[in-house]
């Protein structure tokens, strides 16, 4: 299995530092993983439990064909939210209306697969439930937890992770070269030398260096801490403080264990030396779950003595002690905090008085947040957009619940849940924004109106989900209210989903006529969201009832209002609309064109249901042109889409018949056997091999992936490098010629949106911010 191959299937955090020893551990926990199902790392905080984790989750990446996993459950608040936190961390594409649990074991139900759990300490019980529940489920899962304490459910094997062992325990005094290789001292000269190039371990200093790590327990995070001060410090200053301050720290304590004195009184010391402002940063900052950004800094953390314009430095400051960790995501640089570390200064909040008053400025901007994403999110920063809300799940989950949690805030939390629809929609998220909606439409908070928003949004997931009763009911509500209001926007999209419904049902014509009715109504009120949804709706019933003009009208004004807006995600689902009535006009070749170009987006962004509707055009499309082993392939592709979507053709029922029809004659065309056969190895693809083959029909795809193998490439290869796609690679090596976005588009026949999404995509895969860093890239990895 080559890299690009393995990186599909392990979704790990990056190491943002070298993994140091501990050989014995990992093949000790590997061991373990051989012979039983689920293994929990425990020990003390600090004592390096999921660097452990992560290193044998990366080693292990070629025994698990079904992936490894991790999943950080350390600012997970509501164990109500856990089973729905592990979807999305496993990347489940899965839009029906089953509960978080059953959706989790149908889907590791025939998996094999490594999961690790993350900071399991606040959630004991309930992690012991979900762990036991999915073992049962698959058994060829594996679960590796890590926990201050051990989950206590049947089967669990426990490995309590000990600090680095301390050279020379003995009394012996070690050559300075085996005193160089051991753990502890190891570990502390890489990080001493991170921040210190010039530091190396030498005769005159190894005594120092040794008393040091023996005085911090060999506790892993102890000694990153304090190699951080060799900024300031010389050895000699950092050993004598940090004796001062562990007799000042841990003097009160004799019934703590000696290790929680010793990191407390480290973490202690680093708090100590801080400035007063990054003080009172790092403690505001800890009420953030899942990270930050700076502007996120900025709006909750300044104020009350820290300037707007100093946040900046004072985040900066925080990031050179080690106490803020830099990320990078895309364009975009975010922050976070070790959940010890955090955990550190949400106590500081608390005791400064503060922690009411910062959960109440994150839960606000995370609610203006939301409105802003409402506002924005059609138009040339959708997938800007999209992409932000990705990151900031974790702290939208947190606002949502913080809102809801106060009957006065919650008809906040009901607006807020509305305002995220797309985010919903378009991740892993939808049941979990249902039941948000459900949520807080129960609370009876919120205006008339912004329940009626809330209703008309709700019905929308519920369609997706084929919950047709649910939907329609949430409908009738909100057309109660709307009328009683005189709310015609509301009125308009009730009329759109209610159409929806009648299209499920089989009633064309009353579905066109609602979708004209919505589209009158969102004209009327300059809604350009409604009206491009009543427009591809519209254009997909016209069609299936076999007026092609209509549907190539609704389609073309659709595409015109889009562009005006630069807009993409509508304009992907109408360009895969109108690839059905092409195709349906017989040119394939067109047809397979829009379909394509929709299918890239859809990619992009990370919209599952969009990519199922396009491959299955994709597969008609292959059968009109007696391609019929490769119809064959893409039908057991989507069987693998839709399995993991769980609503097949989700929204989009009245196309079943042209599945039906296109499979049966593809079946028919290749006989039995033959179908099967080609069947399974569009199955067996992995989703971005699959996504790979529809895009570029390339048969290398399959052919790599028979039997579970796959060759090497070259280093020259016109196929995938590194983590890029070959379509990104494609693009990349555009990008290194010199083109432009337009040029590329021209090129490569698709829009110019389209490049420039592949072209972000792209740079936050690599984590570049300029063209210029793709270009030197390209030229080094095809030299």
């Amino acid at each position: 299995m080559n890299e690009t191959r393995r990186q599909q299937y392990v979704r790990l955090p990056a190491e943002v530092t070298s993994f140091v020893g501990r050989r014995h551990e990992v093949a000790e926990v590997k061991r373990l993983l051989s012979t039983s199902r689920a293994v929990t790392l425990t020990g003390v905080g600090g004592v390096g439990k999921t660097r452990l984790a992560l290193r044998v989750g990366l080693d292990m990446a070629r025994d698990f064909r079904s992936g490894v996993w991790f999943v950080e459950l350390g600012a997970l608040e509501s164990p109500d939210m856990l089973a729905q936190v592990v979807i999305e961390a496993l990347e489940i594409r899965h839009q029906s209306a089953g509960s978080p649990l059953r959706v989790l074991t149908d889907f590791l139900a025939d998996k094999n697969a490594l999961v690790i759990l993350d900071n399991c300490e606040h959630l004991v019980s309930e992690c012991a439930v979900l762990a036991e529940a999915l073992l049962r489920a698959a058994p060829d899962l594996r679960v590796l937890a890590t926990s201050r304490e051990a989950l206590g459910f049947t089967g669990e094997r426990i490995l309590p992770v000990p600090t680095l062992p301390m050279p020379g325990a003995d009394g012996a005094e070690l050559p300075i070269e085996s005193l160089a290789r051991s753990d502890a001292v190891r570990l502390f000269t890489e990080r001493a030398m991170a921040v210190l190039p010039s530091f190396a371990l030498t005769e005159d200093n190894r005594d120092i260096v040794l008393q040091i790590c023996r005085r911090l327990d060999g506790l892993p995070l102890g000694i990153e801490l304090a190699a951080v001060r060799l900024r300031a410090l010389s050895l000699r200053q950092l050993l004598d403080r940090l004796d001062d301050r562990f007799r000042l720290l841990t003097a009160g304590s004799p019934a703590e264990p000696p290790r929680h004195q010793t990191l407390r009184a480290l973490i202690d010391w680093s708090y100590t030396l801080c400035s007063e402002k990054e003080r009172l940063l790092w403690a505001r900052a800890s009420v953030f779950a899942g990270g930050l950004d700076l502007e996120g800094a900025e709006a909750v953390c300044s104020g009350d003595g820290i300037d707007h314009d100093e946040v900046l430095d004072l985040v900066c400051a925080l990031v050179s002690k080690s106490i803020l960790i830099r990320e990078e995501n895309g364009s975009r640089v975010r922050y976070r905090l070790l959940e010890i570390i955090r955990q550190y200064g949400l106590e500081r909040l608390v005791a400064q008085g503060e922690h009411g008053e910062l959960q109440r400025r994150h839960r606000d901007y995370y609610r203006e947040l939301a409105a802003q994403a409402r506002e924005q999110i059609f138009g040339p920063s959708q997938v800007a957009w999209f992409t932000r809300l990705r990151h900031e799940h974790a702290n939208l989950h947190s606002a949502l619940e913080r809102c809801l949690a106060d009957p006065a805030e919650a008809g906040s939390g009901l607006e807020m849940a509305a305002d995220l629809l797309y985010h919903w929609i378009s991740g892993y998220y939808l049941g979990e924004g249902r039941r948000w909606l459900e949520r807080a439409l129960a609370s009876g908070a919120g205006t008339p109106e912004a329940r009626a928003r809330a209703l008309w949004a709700g019905s929308w997931l519920a369609i997706i989900q084929a919950d047709v009763p649910a939907a329609a009911e949430m409908l009738k509500e909100s057309q109660n209210l709307g009328e009683r209001l005189g709310l015609e926007g509301v009125l308009g999209y009730v009329a759109l989903y209610s159409g929806m419904i009648a299209m499920c049902e089989g009633d064309t014509d009353g579905a066109i006529e609602l979708y004209e009715h919505a589209l009158a109504r969102h004209r009327a009120t300059g809604d350009p969201v409604g009206t491009t949804l009543a427009l591809i709706r519209l254009s997909l019933a016209h069609s299936f009832r076999g007026d092609s003009g209509q549907a190539i009208a609704m389609g073309d004004e659709c595409l015109a209002l889009a562009d005006a807006y630069g807009e993409g995600w509508h304009k992907a689902y109408m360009m895969m609309a109108l690839g059905v009535d092409v195709w349906r006009q017989g040119d394939l070749k067109r047809a397979a064109a829009l379909e394509r170009e929709s299918l890239t987006f859809n990619r992009a962004l990370g919209d599952p249901l969009g990519v199922g509707v396009n491959l299955e055009v994709l597969a008609w499309i292959a059968t009109s042109e007696r391609d019929h082993r490769r119809a064959a392939r893409l039908f057991g592709i989507l069987r693998t889409i839709w399995q993991m979507i769980g609503a097949p053709l989700s929204g989009y029922g009245h196309l079943a018949g042209y599945h039906d029809q296109c499979e049966a004659l593809t079946r028919e065309a290749l006989g039995p056997s033959a179908f099967e056969a080609a069947f399974e190895e569009g199955a067996r693809l992995s989703y971005d091999d699959a996504l790979d083959y529809a895009l570029q029909r390339d048969e290398r795809v399959v052919e790599r992936s028979a039997g579970g193998g796959e060759r090497p490439a070259s280093k020259g290869s016109r196929g995938g490098s590194g983590p890029l796609t070959r379509r990104e690679t494609e693009i990349a090596r555009l990008v290194a010629q010199g083109l432009t976005n337009k040029e590329i588009a021209t090129t490569l026949v698709i829009s110019q949106r389209t490049a420039e999404s592949h072209i972000e995509h792209i740079m936050g895969k690599l984590g570049f911010h300029s063209r210029a860093q793709v270009a030197v890239w390209v030229n080094e990895h095809d030299s």
